[in-house]
């Protein structure tokens, strides 16, 4: 049988970016790790992926989740330098 931590490593992304595609789609974990397969398929994914993970820092820090949103800026940062093909750097939601 198949786990959770497979699917997510066979996904292409590491645990904090799979969650915050989960947070963003308010989906189960296990779905948002097939999103992200699905996205980093397609050549726009990676860009859509940057663009999840920017919005989710934007919604924590306009609810005040400071703490959120620095785990969510570090996941970008780490997304942009495993996917360059995403586009921006991190810096700009900062």
């Amino acid at each position: 049988m198949i786990s959770l931590e497979d699917c997510i490593a066979l996904c292409g992304l590491d645990r904090d970016e799979v969650d915050a595609i989960m947070e963003h789609e308010h989906v189960p974990e296990i779905e948002a790790a097939a999103i992200a397969c699905e996205l980093l398929s397609k050549s726009t994914g990676p860009g859509e992926i940057r663009q999840i993970l920017i919005d989710d820092i934007r919604d924590a820090r306009a609810r005040g989740d400071l703490p959120h949103a620095a785990k969510l800026l570090s996941a970008l940062r780490h997304f942009s330098k495993e996917h360059p093909e995403a586009g921006h750097s991190a810096e700009e939601t900062t």
